[in-house]
């Protein structure tokens, strides 16, 4: 059974590989958040950049001390991204940021999670090839999300977030490749 589950992690090891490779580079994101159950409406405009980190690199090796991993050398693959984010139409910039993910198994470890500068770990799957699903849960919270490739220009995203079984935001995100 250990032989089983090694291969499938393995292979999910490789499919995260694959996916932040063919994520590399710049986007813009055009984003709509809506809050439930009220149904009030946030759009934002992201630039974000992304790199691939390879497994030994150094922003690995701190992401596994950040969560206590024996072996810093353990996360097989991660990506860095970072982001400036602006209210659409006030033009007001409303965040700025960096977080670094790391994938070992079908665990993908974060330095940050989206409401939060803890660090947090979400359970990942392909239900397609090219859609990366996340399920990450801390403080009371579900944060459930999909992230689609569509081709090598578009992805869109799909974040659904949950307390206490009751739905509170959904946010929506088209993004295209800017520059690689």
């Amino acid at each position: 059974m250990t032989s089983l589950l090694k291969i499938v992690q393995t292979a999910d090891e490789e499919k995260i590989a694959e996916f932040f490779q063919a994520s590399v580079g710049q986007w813009r994101s055009e984003r709509r958040y809506y809050s439930l159950p009220q149904g009030e409406t946030k759009e934002m405009v992201s630039m974000i950049t992304i790199w691939f980190l390879r497994q030994g690199d150094d922003e690995l090796q701190k992401l596994a001390q950040l969560h206590d991993l024996q072996d810093l050398g353990s996360l097989t693959c991660g990506a860095k991204v970072t982001w400036e984010s602006t209210d659409l139409h006030t033009a007001r910039k409303e965040a700025t940021g960096v977080t670094v993910f790391g994938a070992w198994g079908n665990i993908l470890y974060r330095d940050r999670g989206f409401a939060t500068t803890k660090p947090v770990t979400a359970l990942y799957s392909f239900p397609h090839p090219q859609a990366l699903s996340l399920r990450t849960e801390y403080n009371n919270s579900v944060f459930e999300e999909e992230i689609k490739l569509i081709g090598d220009k578009y992805r869109t995203r799909q974040t659904i977030i949950s307390r206490a079984g009751e739905q509170l935001m959904i946010g929506q995100y088209l993004e295209k490749r800017i520059g690689s």
